[in-house]
């Protein structure tokens, strides 16, 4: 169709400031009942909010259903 040309991938907004993420409190009620339904035990709790124990394997963020 005549008048469609290709269009450039929008960009995002460019340069800017970038916004600060808000603290957030891991142990407040919200957290803690999400952690409830998303952790399995202790460890796995422990690992989700960071705290990886030494040697631990290194996750990664998506799991692939393959």
């Amino acid at each position: 169709m005549p008048g469609k040309g290709k269009r450039g991938k929008g960009r995002g907004k460019s340069g800017g400031k970038k916004q600060k993420k808000p603290e957030v409190d891991i142990l407040s009620p919200a957290a803690m009942l999400n952690l409830y339904y998303i952790a399995h035990n202790v460890a796995d709790c422990l690992q989700l909010r960071g705290f990886r124990w030494p040697g631990a394997p290194k996750s990664k963020k998506g799991k692939n259903k393959t």
